[in-house]
C-alpha cells in the first residue's frame, strides 16, 4: 500500500515522549521499550516487524557490508525452527520480520534484540564466508549499475559495489556499528494482530536517530547515458516524492509495455517502477529488455516514449485507468495492517503519512498537467543505460569514462606496452593512455586494497579505478610510499595473499623464429648470380687488357664491352634484390 506524499502528521521525534493515539485509519502509535511502535488488527497469524534506519547507504567502500554482518549475526541463534521469518538488508533501512503466533513474535522479537546487545562473536568469520557465498550466488539484475554511474562509490551508489569490508571487518568494528546504529532511538517496531504480545523485551542501546545519508553525485549532467549491458535499456531518474510521480510511474509501464511488447514487439519485459530513497526523494526507473539484434530499434522506440510524455501527450484515459487502479487499494480487507509496514517506513526516514482521506484527496487531484510535468522532471535528470551505440542524438550527453585531468608525477611505463603508464604523485595517481586517462586523488580514495605481492587497487569517490600491478609497471614498494603515505588510513584494505596465478605477469614480445630457407630461392640465387658475376668480370677483365694496349679503347670495343656489362647487370639486379630479401629474412 503506497501512502507517500505530504500532509503534515504528528512529529515523530514526539512519539517517544507521547501517550497513545490512533489515527482515522486505525493505526495506533505508540512505544514499546523505547522504540517508536505502531499498530493495527488483523485478524489471524500475527505479523511484526523491526525496523532500524541503516542500510547499505550508511556504510563506505571499506566496512561495505557490516549491515548485512550484523543482521546475519542477529538471526544466528533462532536456528533450524519452523517460524516464518527473516531479515533483509536495503540501501538505508535493516528490517527483521516474522509471522505467527504471538508467543512465535515474541520469541522472535527478543531474540533479536538479545542479539543485537550481544552479538556472537564466535561466529564472525563464518558468517562472513557465508555472505561472500551468498553474493556469488546473486545474479546481478540489469539495474545494478545506474547507481554506480549517479553516485560513484558513496552513499546510495554503495549498492552497485559488492561487501569489500568483509575482509577486513573485526570483532569491534561489528560491536561498534550494532551499539551505534541498531539502537531503541534509531528503530520503529510495527505489528498487525490484535495489540501488543506479553512478555516482549526489546532492551536496546541507548543512542540516536540517524537520518538517510546525504546523495553523493559522480555526474556533471543530465540528462547523460553510459553503455551498459547487451541484454537492455534502464533509466533511471531521481525527483521529489509525490503522488503525481507515482501515478506517472504507472502511466509511463503501461506506455513502455504498450509501445515496445504489443506494438513494436521489441521486448519480452517493459517496465516501470517507482521507489522512496529517503524521506524526500524516490527513484523512478524504467526498463526494457531486448536482443542483440534489435538492440538499435528498442533504443529508438525507448525514447520515443518519453518524447511523447514530455510533449504532453498523454490520454486522460490512461490517467483515468490508473487513478482507479490507485483508489481500488484502499477497497483491501483490514486496510490499516496493509499500510503498516508502509506506514513504519516512513515514521523511520520521517516522511509525513497521509490518512486514507488525504491520500485519495491527493490522487484525486493529480491532472494530466502534473504528469505532464513530472514527465519533463524524469527526462531532466535522466541516467540512461544503453546497449551498443551512444544517444548522443536524443541529446543526451556521454556520462564521464575518464578523468578531466592527470597528476604530474613520475611516470612508469608498462613493461609490454610504453604508451600505457602510471603517473604518481605526491596528491594523486594516473593511469593514461592513448585511448583515456584515469585519476585518483589520495585525499578522494574511497578504497584502496593492498596485496601483499605489492599490488593496489585504487577506487575515487566517482568511481573511477586505478590497478597498480608491480609485475606490469616495474615499480617497486619504495616508488609507491606516496600511495601509502597519502591515503586515509580509513580507506584502506590489507587483502590477503593471492593465487600466484592470478598475479598478472607481462606478455613480452617473442623473438620471431627463423624461417626456414626455401630451396627454390636458393637455386634462383646461384642461376642469377653465377652467370652475371662471371659475364660481368670477365667484361672487366678485357676492358682492362684493352686499357693496357691503347691510350684509348677503340670505340667499337668499347660498344661491345658495354653491351656485355648491360648483359651482366639483366642478371646481377635482380640477384640483387633477391640477396636482399634473403638478408632480411623474407625467403
Amino acid at each position: 500500500m503506497h501512502k507517500d506524499t505530504t500532509a503534515c502528521t504528528t512529529d515523530a521525534d514526539t512519539f517517544a515522549d507521547a501517550d497513545t493515539f490512533a489515527d482515522a485509519d486505525g493505526i495506533t502509535t505508540t512505544t514499546v521499550g523505547g522504540i517508536r511502535t505502531v499498530l493495527a488488527p488483523r485478524s489471524g497469524p500475527v505479523t511484526a516487524g523491526l525496523l532500524f534506519r541503516v542500510g547499505r547507504a550508511d556504510e563506505t567502500l571499506p566496512t561495505s557490508g557490516i549491515t548485512h554482518l550484523v543482521e546475519h549475526l542477529a538471526l544466528y541463534r533462532h536456528g533450524l525452527g519452523d517460524l516464518h521469518y527473516n531479515g533483509a538488508t536495503s540501501a538505508t533501512h535493516t528490517h527483521f520480520h516474522v509471522t505467527g503466533t504471538a508467543a512465535d513474535v515474541v520469541e522472535y522479537l527478543n531474540g533479536v534484540c538479545a542479539a543485537l546487545r550481544d552479538l556472537p562473536i564466535d561466529r564472525l568469520e563464518t558468517e562472513k564466508e557465508i555472505l561472500r557465498t551468498e553474493a556469488a550466488g546473486k545474479s546481478r539484475g540489469p539495474g545494478h549499475a545506474p547507481a554506480l554511474w549517479r553516485y560513484g562509490s558513496r552513499s546510495y551508489g554503495l549498492t552497485s559495489y559488492g561487501e569489500a569490508g568483509l575482509h577486513h571487518l573485526t570483532a569491534d568494528h561489528v560491536r561498534d556499528w550494532a551499539q551505534t546504529r541498531f539502537t531503541a532511538e534509531n528503530a520503529v517496531l510495527w505489528i498487525a494482530g490484535d495489540g501488543i504480545p506479553d512478555g516482549l523485551d526489546l532492551t536496546l542501546p541507548a543512542g540516536a536517530w540517524h537520518p538517510a545519508p546525504q546523495a553523493t553525485s559522480a555526474l556533471p549532467t543530465t540528462p547523460a547515458y553510459f553503455q551498459g549491458d547487451e541484454g537492455g535499456v534502464v533509466l533511471t531518474s531521481v525527483l521529489p516524492r509525490s503522488t503525481a510521480a507515482v501515478l506517472f510511474t504507472e502511466i509511463l509501464g503501461k506506455e513502455l509495455f504498450r509501445e515496445l511488447r504489443q506494438k513494436g514487439g521489441y521486448s519480452y519485459t517493459a517496465t516501470a517502477d517507482y521507489c522512496p530513497r529517503d524521506a524526500d526523494s524516490a527513484t523512478v526507473t524504467a526498463y526494457a529488455d531486448v536482443l542483440p539484434e534489435k538492440q538499435d530499434a528498442l533504443v529508438g522506440a525507448f525514447v520515443d516514449v518519453f518524447a511523447k510524455l514530455r510533449a504532453g501527450r498523454i490520454e486522460q484515459a490512461d490517467l483515468d485507468a490508473v487513478r482507479a487502479s490507485a483508489l481500488a487499494q484502499f477497497d483491501a480487507p483490514e486496510l490499516a495492517a496493509c499500510m503498516l509496514p508502509g506506514h513504519a517506513v516512513n515514521l523511520l526516514l520521517r516522511h509525513p503519512n497521509l490518512t486514507v482521506t488525504e491520500a485519495k484527496a491527493e490522487i484525486e487531484a493529480v491532472t494530466v498537467a502534473d504528469l505532464h510535468r513530472i514527465a519533463r522532471e524524469v527526462w531532466a535528470d535522466a541516467l540512461m543505460q544503453v546497449p551498443g551505440r551512444g544517444v548522443d542524438w536524443a541529446g543526451i550527453t556521454a556520462a564521464p569514462t575518464d578523468s578531466p585531468e592527470t597528476v604530474s608525477g613520475r611516470r612508469y611505463s608498462a613493461l609490454e606496452n610504453g604508451e600505457v603508464a602510471l603517473l604518481v604523485a605526491k596528491d594523486g595517481i594516473s593511469r593514461v593512455s592513448p585511448r583515456n586517462q584515469i585519476t585518483v586523488r589520495y585525499a578522494e580514495c574511497s578504497l584502496m586494497q593492498v596485496y601483499p605481492d605489492g599490488a593496489r587497487h585504487l577506487v575515487g569517490n566517482d568511481g573511477f579505478t586505478v590497478t597498480v600491478e608491480p609485475t606490469l609497471y616495474g615499480i617497486t614498494a619504495e616508488q609507491l610510499a606516496p600511495l601509502d603515505a597519502a591515503v586515509p588510513p580509513a580507506s584502506v584494505i590489507r587483502m590477503p595473499p593471492r593465487d600466484p596465478a592470478r598475479i598478472p605477469q607481462p606478455r613480452m614480445p617473442e623473438a620471431a623464429a627463423p624461417k626456414p630457407r626455401q630451396t627454390w630461392f636458393t637455386a634462383l640465387l646461384w642461376v642469377l648470380g653465377v652467370p652475371g658475376l662471371l659475364i660481368g668480370g670477365s667484361t672487366l677483365v678485357v676492358a682492362l687488357a684493352l686499357g693496357d694496349r691503347h691510350d684509348h679503347i677503340p670505340q667499337d670495343d668499347a660498344q661491345h664491352l658495354l653491351k656485355w656489362l648491360l648483359f651482366a647487370g639483366v642478371f646481377l639486379i635482380p640477384w640483387g634484390i633477391c640477396m636482399d630479401r634473403r638478408t632480411k629474412g623474407k625467403n
